[in-house]
């Protein structure tokens, strides 16, 4: 088992290179500059501004300077915010947004396997069809859709629950909960319905089932534990996804998360803010689909057996 978590690790280390050159090359690409809103300036200030940030350099200099920095744990300081530090802002925002997505996760994952689960039980009936219906429309709307509609009927029709915020209380969470782990919940609901009919076709399902098991125990003990691998293989990737996506449904919410952060960066093309994000996310990306792996390995003797075989 370490023998390939460092196959993982060393794995990523290129893609997390690959992804620091692009978008570093892709905003200095971009029209504009980061000083460029700076009306006032002459350009005097605007060329000290340049040589205080170093970007007056060559392109391959400001990179590979970046890069020293990078590995020493200093994603640089923020055009848009010259007293703090990258760092310090992702520091700052990263609870909330992280918060966020743990909610919309468990919502993704509660909806979405249980979903899928009752579906499998039952194919090709209305059991089967509601709940993949439902999924279905899930995945159609996007979250900048979605939000607004249940705004305007659970905020502002019936009042139920607040429109805006990121309070102390449980019912402030639900809506920006909801508005970003419904598409998730889709795909997980899906995913878990195709590996739950498959598995439940399988000859050691019928023999359990032949033994007088009730169903229950062999759904739970038996038939979840193989199901469940395409939602393990989505989950890593979807559990980064809901942390990035978050920016969206922070707006439409008013969360002060990296939300809004981020979006600020893109338009005042903030370089090392917009670098110090992306590369935050890809980060969690590469630990997430790490995580989902070695847990897909535990839960499938088959793969745990060719793995610690390589």
């Amino acid at each position: 088992m370490l023998k390939f978590l460092l196959k993982r690790i060393l794995a990523a280390i290129p893609v997390l290179l690959l992804v620091i050159l692009i978008t570093f090359l892709l905003i200095r690409i971009a029209p504009g500059g980061p000083f460029d809103r700076e009306r006032q300036a002459s350009p005097e200030v605007i060329e000290n501004l340049n040589k205080r940030y170093n970007l007056d350099d060559p392109v391959y200099v400001q990179f590979f300077n970046y890069l020293g920095n990078l590995v020493q744990g200093d994603f640089g300081p923020s055009f848009k915010y010259p007293n703090r530090s990258v760092t310090e802002i992702i520091s700052n925002g990263i609870p909330i947004t992280a918060e966020l997505g743990l909610y919309a996760l468990m919502v993704a994952i509660g909806i979405g396997v249980v979903s899928g689960v009752i579906a499998a039980l039952r194919p090709n009936t209305a059991q089967d069809y509601i709940p993949m219906s439902m999924s279905m429309i899930g995945i159609c709307l996007p979250a900048f859709v979605l939000g607004p509609i249940l705004v305007l009927i659970f905020g502002i029709y019936l009042g139920w629950l607040p429109v805006s915020g990121w309070g102390y209380q449980a019912y402030d969470k639900v809506l920006p909960s909801l508005t970003l782990g419904a598409a998730y919940a889709a795909y997980m609901a899906r995913l878990t319905r195709g590996g739950m009919l498959e598995v439940l076709s399988q000859d050691y399902i019928r023999t359990a089932i032949a033994k007088g098991l009730p169903k229950w125990k062999v759904v739970l003990h038996h038939a979840l534990r193989g199901g469940l691998a395409p939602v393990i293989t989505f989950a890593g990737p979807a559990a980064a996804g809901l942390l990035s996506g978050s920016f969206v449904v922070e707006s439409i919410f008013q969360i002060p998360g990296m939300g809004q952060f981020y979006l600020q960066a893109a338009f005042n093309r903030d370089y090392t803010m917009i670098l110090g994000t992306t590369i935050f996310f890809a980060s969690l990306i590469v630990i997430f689909n790490l995580l989902a792996d070695v847990l897909l390995v535990w839960l499938n003797p088959r793969l745990r057996h060719s793995t610690l075989k390589n």
